[in-house]
């Protein structure tokens, strides 16, 4: 997600506001990711989630280009969901969902 600092902080203070009216935390979080195969963004996505206890699946697309992550994992608040989105999205050819 490359958008100026204003934009993103704008953005995800409305994430939150939706995150804490539709959520009871703690609770299980499902973050969905795009990576490209060719880079390493896979690898660096679980290294973020390490030692969170979280289940993480990969399926790779029909030409072997693209793989799909999903990241079950027990989050305290609406502040850490958003803090590991921002971890992600400081990665390279990361499509968040």
């Amino acid at each position: 997600m490359k958008e100026n600092n204003a934009s993103q902080d704008a953005f995800y203070s409305k994430f939150k506001t939706q995150l804490e009216t539709t959520m009871h935390f703690p609770s299980i979080y499902t973050y969905k990711f795009i990576v490209p195969n060719s880079t390493d963004a896979s690898s660096r996505i679980k290294e973020i989630f390490d030692a969170t206890g979280a289940v993480i699946s990969a399926r790779p697309s029909a030409k072997g280009t693209y793989s799909s992550i999903t990241i079950s994992v027990m989050m305290d608040s609406a502040d850490d969901v958003i803090a590991k989105y921002r971890s992600v999205g400081s990665i390279d050819g990361v499509v968040m969902l």
